[in-house]
């Protein structure tokens, strides 16, 4: 059985959803292979976009999001970056504002030094995506 929280789970299902929405895509990473988990490109536009699963235990999920967001950002060394997306299950969905609040002032410098990062939302039962901006998860921003 799919662990609809897992990494690959994950990536498989907005591969689906982008594929619907006419965007080319690289080939799937393999295991232990590097590079961005998901180049999406359509109407001369490039979408860098790294995955990460959700994990039962907060000590983890917090590990994988903090390693997640530099992968992210390191695609900015292409020219061609102007969306550096971070998705994740959308499970996840809880626990941002928790997270954006608790790093307030880091988050929000973040947000300003980084305008191209976005966070997205996989829902793997309904095959839909929600498309956030890193901002938007603070209070009363």
């Amino acid at each position: 059985m799919v662990d609809p929280l897992s990494n690959n789970a994950t990536e498989l299902c907005l591969r689906s959803i982008l594929e619907k929405e006419d965007y080319a895509l690289n080939d799937q990473l393999k295991n232990g292979e590097t590079g961005t988990d998901i180049i999406a490109e359509k109407d001369n536009t490039k979408l860098y976009i790294e995955v990460i699963g959700y994990k039962k235990k907060g000590p983890s999920r917090a590990k994988d999001f903090y390693e997640v967001f530099f992968r992210a950002v390191s695609r900015l060394n292409d020219p061609d970056c102007r969306h550096c997306i971070i998705a994740l299950p959308s499970a996840a969905k809880l626990g941002l504002p928790l997270r954006a609040n608790h790093h307030k002032v880091a988050w929000k410098r973040i947000a300003h030094s980084f305008p191209e990062l976005e966070i997205w939302l996989v829902d793997y039962k309904t095959k839909t995506v929600e498309k956030t901006f890193w901002g938007c998860w603070l209070d009363n921003e």
